[in-house]
Formats: structure tokens, C-alpha cells, sequence
């Protein structure tokens, strides 16, 4: 029987390799263009800042959970959408105020009756300025957002749904959401209609619940300043009686004083609660993936 013969296969070439290679990078360049052709601000905003830290040796961690770190919200990346965003605080000006911190642009209610008292129950006038700003930061940014409510030091009525001040804030930043997620997205939706048909405006992109955070802060911040103010003012009634009882004033100048640290002090109490009944609305800098 003869013996079948052995193939002996010439070796590949050198250059071959380097050719796959360059064939397989250049598929994947090409996916990569194909993959943004749906282009939606997340995504653009992803892959630029995803290539920003590869270049500068600091690629994205896959432990981020899903959500990619930007540099800088991008809402002020944007200057007329930013001023657009200005100019709603001047309309409303002392009722919003508008700072940039470590952690994003931070947008704070205040100063004017957000909710009913006790409840979570969101006014007229809150709702009109809530929507106003929500056009703005919602449909304008892929950013996280995060809603912080607050309550102040009284104590709840007997008959309140809500067992502390800890579930009534988080009751109240949950409401906002709540309200941005269906009664504004609904009357968004009317708004919006002939783009979100063609194509040109995905909003369940923008308003998806996995971009909104409420989050319950409690009446601990506010409690911190009375306590503070408390101090102050007990530390100047001992002095003013220690001034009386030395003998360095009189009984009608004691009296006189005494009123007056106390009217200041009730004054500055609430003033400080009115400065904690707020909502606070922060754009992270950091996208959902």
C-alpha cells in the first residue's frame, strides 16, 4: 500500500499578518462610525470624552457601573442654552439661584412656597417654574439628575401621612421627579409631536427614570443652624443679665435689649426655615450609559 504523501504548506508571509491586522481595525473603525449613525447626544458626548481619557493614558473604569464621567456638565458647554437657563433665573429672580460645584451645576428653589405646607403637594407656581426649567435641563443634557428635597424643624401634625421629616423630604423630591416623568412629559410630548414622529427627538431618551435620583435630605441641615443660632442667642441674654445684675444697665435698658435679641432671634429662625424649604436640582457630571 503506498504511503500517502505529507503536505507541507509554504509558511505565511510576514506582511499577511500585519494585513489582517490592519483589515480588522479597519472593521471595527468602520462599526464604530456605523454605531453613530443614530447619533444622540449620550452617545456623542460618551464617545468623546471615552476617547479624551484613552489619549491621555486614563481609560473610562468598568467598574462606573454603566455611567461614564464627563469633565463638565453639558449644559454649560452649550453658552445659549446656559444663558437660556440664566435668563429663567433673572424672570424669577430671588426663587432660583444657579452655582457651578465640584459635582455639577446645582439649581436651588427657594424662597417662595414650593409645597403645601406639610405635604409633598407641589403649588401652581412651582409647577410653572419646574417646567420651565425642565425643558431646559432635561431635553438639553444626558446628564444624571439628582433632586434633593428638604423639610424643615416642625414637627408633623398628629394626623400627617408621613412619619418623620425624613420621608416628607424624600416624599418631596420624589414628587418632583414624579411630575417631571409624566404631567410635564406628557404636555412635552403635544409639544413636540411632528419631531418625536420623524425622528429628529427621542424623548423617552431624555426622559428616562434611570437619569433621575431623588434623594431625602431631611431636616438635619436646617436643625444644625437653629442649634446655632440657639446658642447665640442664649449667650447673649446670660451677658445682658450678667450686665443687669452688675449693675451696668438699667432694669428699662435691660428690658428694652431683651426684646430686641428676641425679636431678632425669632426673626432669624425663620428665616432660616424659609432658607431650607427648598428643592435642589443638580446636573451631574456624569452620564447614564
Amino acid at each position: 500500500m503506498a504511503k500517502k504523501e505529507r503536505c507541507i504548506c509554504k509558511s505565511v508571509p510576514e506582511w499577511l499578518n500585519t494585513y489582517g491586522d490592519m483589515v480588522t481595525l479597519l472593521l471595527t473603525f468602520f462599526v464604530l462610525l456605523f454605531s453613530m449613525s443614530t447619533i444622540t447626544p449620550g452617545k456623542f458626548q460618551q464617545v468623546v470624552v471615552g476617547i479624551t481619557l484613552a489619549l491621555r493614558g486614563n481609560p473610562p473604569s468598568v467598574l462606573t457601573g454603566g455611567q461614564t464621567m464627563s469633565e463638565e456638565a453639558l449644559i454649560s458647554q452649550k453658552p445659549g442654552i446656559y444663558q437660556e437657563l440664566l435668563r429663567i433665573s433673572e424672570e424669577y429672580k430671588g426663587k432660583i439661584t444657579i452655582e457651578e460645584k465640584d459635582e455639577g451645576t446645582l439649581i436651588t428653589l427657594s424662597n417662595f412656597k414650593i409645597f403645601e405646607p406639610g405635604s409633598a403637594r407641589l403649588t401652581a407656581e412651582a409647577k410653572e417654574i419646574i417646567e420651565k426649567l425642565g425643558a431646559i435641563i432635561i431635553e438639553h443634557t444626558s446628564n444624571i439628575l439628582e433632586v434633593r428635597g428638604y423639610a424643615d424643624d416642625r414637627p408633623l401634625t398628629p394626623d400627617s401621612i408621613y412619619p418623620s421629616n425624613w420621608h416628607l423630604s424624600s416624599a418631596r423630591a420624589s414628587t418632583v421627579v414624579n411630575f417631571l416623568l409624566t404631567e410635564f412629559k406628557q404636555r412635552r410630548a403635544i409639544i413636540r409631536l411632528s419631531e418625536i414622529r420623524s425622528g429628529l427627538f427621542d424623548i423617552d431618551y431624555f426622559y428616562a427614570p434611570d437619569r433621575f435620583v431623588p434623594i431625602g435630605k431631611g431636616d438635619v441641615d436646617v436643625n444644625k443652624e437653629l442649634k446655632a443660632l440657639r446658642a447665640n442667642y442664649e449667650y447673649d441674654m446670660t451677658k445682658l443679665r450678667s450686665d443687669y445684675e452688675s449693675g451696668k444697665i438699667s432694669l428699662e435698658e435691660y428690658t428694652r435689649r431683651q426684646n430686641e435679641l428676641t425679636s431678632k432671634y425669632n426673626q432669624d429662625v425663620e428665616q432660616t426655615r424659609n432658607k431650607w424649604r427648598k428643592i435642589e436640582i443638580l446636573i451631574k457630571r456624569e452620564t447614564r450609559g
